[in-house]
């Protein structure tokens, strides 16, 4: 994609990110699918089941929603406040807030409210990169290579 940050991260976030911001939730979601699995990323683990969560509300599936956040808060927690570039916190932050929202509509109809609810768009920022995370050993790598 044209629209991916220049930064030193794994390509796969990145695309994660621009597909994920660009409403290409399900899109999203399969790009970490096999880093998660090849590198057993908890952090990609997480966003994944955050991804998966706005599939269900494209979907009205308020049950799904609820759970996926809730998967993704847990999974998410060690990585507070920041990593990879993420704004954790701000992210579970997020996920509490739709919980709510969701929770609050769940008795209408789900065409009355999935287009109330808006999705975050995920900001990457380099000062939140520890350099420690296992992730950025992806740079360069089978995952980490441009195509």
């Amino acid at each position: 994609m044209n629209d991916e940050p220049a930064l030193p991260l794994p390509t796969p976030l990145l695309r994660f990110v621009a597909l994920f911001n660009g409403g290409q939730c399900w899109e999203s979601h399969e790009v970490l699918e096999g880093p998660w699995r090849a590198e057993g990323s908890e952090f990609y683990h997480g966003l994944i089941l955050y991804a998966s969560a706005f599939v269900h509300l494209q979907r009205g599936n308020a049950h799904g929603i609820v759970a996926q956040l809730e998967k993704a808060r847990k999974a998410l927690a060690q990585y507070e406040p920041e990593y990879l570039g993420v704004d954790v916190t701000l992210l579970r932050q997020d996920a509490i807030r739709l919980m709510d929202e969701v929770r609050r509509h769940r008795s209408e109809p789900p065409s009355l409210w999935t287009d109330r609810i808006d999705q975050p768009k995920l900001q990457l920022d380099t000062r939140r990169i520890r350099g420690t995370e296992p992730e950025l050993g992806e740079v360069g790598s089978e995952y980490g290579d441009r195509p």
